[in-house]
């Protein structure tokens, strides 16, 4: 198949729910779905077993008990699951738009990893999200997003079907092109060679050392954040503290400063 496509989940059904049918109405089919579950209860297992017949390929399910958050150790474990040699990072919060699994196939290169961002919804619209608004694809359109309390701004530009106009967003962009959970993507080989995700670190800031570890190997990325779009559904981060992130910020610094390529604890000690 072309791409492994790694969500990462934890006790939120509804949430993946509507996820998993935006990867349902791909454009592209020849994937697999790879469900990263940080300690997920028995909803999860299910869901996915009500799912499984949507698409081409099997459901690979990736669970380990919860102790904490330790998302870093489940992508290592679903990264070591999938099958094919290139891999594309989501979150189980962000519906992807139907060209999204095709728009990072047509951008991958070797020597690069893709990096895309999110359109933020607020609790109200991400409650409000149907199937039927995710299969006809109305949840993408300003017009509905507007009908249902959105105020657009100049973030909404995120929501451009013209592809002329997202590569012209992509090439003057500010952002930087760093390595972001909820939309990115890479080769297997080369975030296995920098040892995968370090087990160090927790919420905040995780997903882009290990793009910095990329940038270290050699590696450049190229920025799609106007061409693959996923919206982003709201939820609480009780999993968050200052302290944790002076923890990771210090990694984070050590790491660049050093060029350091590949961490002790990583994928190679699951």
């Amino acid at each position: 198949m072309k791409v492994s496509v790694i969500i990462t989940t934890y006790n939120a059904e509804e949430w993946l729910r509507k996820v998993l049918i935006g990867f349902s109405v791909q454009t592209e089919t020849d994937f697999e779905i790879v469900i990263a579950d940080d300690g997920s209860t028995s909803k999860t297992k299910e869901l996915l077993t009500d799912f499984k017949s949507h698409f081409k390929h099997p459901i690979v399910h990736v669970y380990q008990e919860d102790r904490g958050f330790q998302k870093s150790q489940i992508l290592n474990r679903a990264i070591l699951e999938s099958h094919s040699e290139y891999l594309l990072f989501t979150d189980g919060d962000c519906i992807p738009r139907k060209d999204f699994v095709a728009t990072h196939l047509k951008f991958q290169e070797k020597g690069y990893f893709l990096s895309g961002g999110y359109f933020k919804l607020s609790m109200t619209i991400s409650e409000l999200i149907s199937e039927e608004d995710i299969n006809t694809q109305n949840c993408f359109h300003l017009s509905w997003l507007k009908t249902n309390g959105f105020k657009t701004n100049f973030k909404s530009s995120k929501l451009t079907e013209s592809k002329l106009f997202a590569r012209f967003m992509n090439w003057i962009t500010p952002t930087k092109r760093s390595w972001n959970g909820h939309n990115s993507s890479g080769f297997k080989s080369d975030i296995i060679a920098v040892n995968g995700f370090n087990h160090e670190m927790k919420y905040g800031g995780l997903d882009r050392e290990l793009g910095e570890r990329l940038f270290n190997n050699g590696l450049l990325s190229k920025q799609i954040r106007y061409s693959a779009i996923c919206l982003h559904l709201d939820h609480a981060r009780g999993y968050s503290s200052p302290e944790i992130w002076q923890k990771n910020n210090a990694i984070r610094s050590y790491n660049k400063k050093n060029k350091i390529v590949k961490i002790e604890n990583g994928i190679d000690t699951l």
